[in-house]
């Protein structure tokens, strides 16, 4: 008897924590946040860089369809995103693509016109409709910065965690969604200044940006700052980095750029990320085989014992 009870008491909190553990990977919906969270961030966001000029300047839409439209499959990815019972790589990193592709073309109607500062080759328009705000990059970014503290401060009122690993519940994702895409919005207009305006370039935009980066990995050592606190700038960094990093790679050379242009930068970009999303997806596949119950369908010895 007393052998069973130490046999219990010893598989106990093993089987406790390991429940605790299968039942976390059942309901989430969002992803660890690990290195290679960042490396797929930053690949998302150069593409959405890349395809919304894409649509907007090479395909000759204009920034105010290609907005209405990117803005559309944003919301239509964000609903699959939504119903989904747990979280799939595939359909959470669709998301992030269609908010950086949405923010890269609200941010240019936002802050842009149709005037020769923005458009190449003696262009004087592009598409259908109102052709950019003009706005200018320092009010366009106080503006979306506004816009992103007032659902932070929603969020906080609500009393829901900001630690998206523990974000489960329909509104607490809905909030993270619309701060995803402001801070992508604002994250564009800060690459874009980085890149135009103040005299950087797009190299310099880019290791500026980097710097920050790494500050803020130092931070992460530093126990009074919060970890929530810095993966929300640096989820606000990365965009501008990869919009810096898109320019690049897009923008002719007398420019700066690499003149690779947008459809082959975009087209090698979504073949990096959707490899990158296969890899994700096998290892949650492999993570949700561990903590599955046997194949006939009873708990693993471990479980059965406490």
């Amino acid at each position: 008897m007393e052998k069973t009870e130490k046999s219990a008491s010893r598989t106990g909190p093993d089987s406790a924590e390991l429940r605790q553990e299968a039942l976390k990977s059942v309901v989430k919906k969002l992803p660890e946040v690990t290195l290679a969270f960042w490396i797929m961030k930053i690949a998302a966001t150069t593409l959405g860089e890349t395809a919304g000029d894409l649509f907007s300047q090479t395909l000759g839409l204009g920034y105010f369809l290609t907005t209405v439209a990117l803005f559309l499959v944003f919301v239509v990815t964000l609903v699959v995103q939504l119903r989904s019972a747990r979280y799939n790589p595939f359909f959470y990193w669709t998301v992030i693509l269609s908010t950086s592709m949405a923010g890269t073309t609200m941010s240019d109607f936002m802050n842009r016109d149709a005037s020769a500062a923005y458009l190449s080759n003696g262009t004087t328009s592009l598409g259908w409709g109102p052709q950019g705000l003009g706005l200018g990059y320092p009010a366009g970014a106080a503006l979306l910065v506004s816009v992103l503290l007032v659902i932070f401060a929603i969020w906080k009122l609500t009393g829901m965690t900001f630690r998206i690993r523990d974000i489960v519940s329909f509104r607490g994702e809905a909030l993270f969604w619309s701060a995803i895409l402001v801070s992508n919005t604002l994250g564009t207009s800060m690459g874009d200044f980085l890149s135009d305006s103040s005299g950087l370039g797009y190299a310099g935009g880019a290791l500026l940006v980097t710097g920050l980066l790494a500050v803020l990995v130092v931070l992460m050592r530093v126990p009074s700052v919060p970890n929530v606190l810095l993966f929300w700038i640096a989820f606000v960094l990365t965009r501008p980095l990869g919009a810096t990093a898109g320019d690049f790679l897009t923008k002719p050379v007398a420019k700066g750029g690499l003149d690779l242009g947008t459809a082959g930068s975009s087209a090698v970009l979504l073949a990096v990320l959707f490899g990158l999303m296969a890899y994700a997806h096998l290892q949650e596949r492999r993570r949700g085989a561990a903590l599955a119950p046997d194949a006939g369908g009873r708990e693993p010895v471990t479980q059965r014992a406490g």
